[in-house]
């Protein structure tokens, strides 16, 4: 019986690793950083502030980010540079469009975060341009299909092919996976 026991915990962490896994070789396929730092920011919202003595822009109310095939959506954005913005406002506007000299994008409210059939949700997000590092805290699930992983911190690595979902300080790491969804994905390749 404890053999039976402990084969079925170690399948449950295979299946999680493998999860985990498939996704973020999936994000770093679709996501190679030669091509995907030269794509144009675009970001609707309903208002932007800039302030560039802080080097940062914030999109507020609604605010969407769309860069190649991933999405950010948030009730805030905040870009930040590492050098100020152009000094007139036709310039700063092309800084943004292009990604140039940006630092990290951060998320906050409501953040979703979608690539194909990816969905990862989280009460806060920060993307780091330079690191190709997405880090999604509070609240965190991530879906595809009807698989579920929820934690308190999600951790993607575009450029590594990896993903950590970490535990928060009242809440472990859950899974709900579908094998029969899993099993599918493969007869497609």
């Amino acid at each position: 019986m404890k053999n039976k026991l402990f084969l079925f915990k170690l399948l449950i962490i295979l299946v999680i690793s493998l999860f985990v896994y498939v996704y973020a070789e999936k994000t770093g396929a679709e996501n190679k950083p030669s091509t995907e730092k030269e794509q144009p920011i675009q970001i609707v919202s309903d208002r932007l502030d800039a302030y560039n003595e802080k080097k940062m822009v914030v999109f507020s109310g609604n605010a969407v980010a769309t860069r190649g095939d991933m999405t950010i959506k948030s009730e805030r954005l905040l870009l930040y540079y590492k050098n100020g913005l152009a000094a007139s406002e036709k310039a700063a506007s092309r800084e943004i469009d292009k990604g140039r000299n940006l630092e990290k994008v951060e998320a906050k409210g409501n953040v979703t975060v979608i690539q194909g059939d990816r969905i990862v949700t989280g009460d806060d997000a920060v993307f780091y341009e330079d690191t190709h590092k997405i880090v999604i805290t509070g609240n965190t699930a991530l879906r595809e299909g009807r698989n579920i992983i929820q934690g308190g911190k999600i951790v993607i690595f575009l450029d590594e092919n990896r993903g950590i979902v970490e535990s928060a300080e009242n809440k472990r790491v859950t899974a709900t996976i579908y094998p029969e969804e899993e099993k599918n994905k493969e007869e497609k390749k």
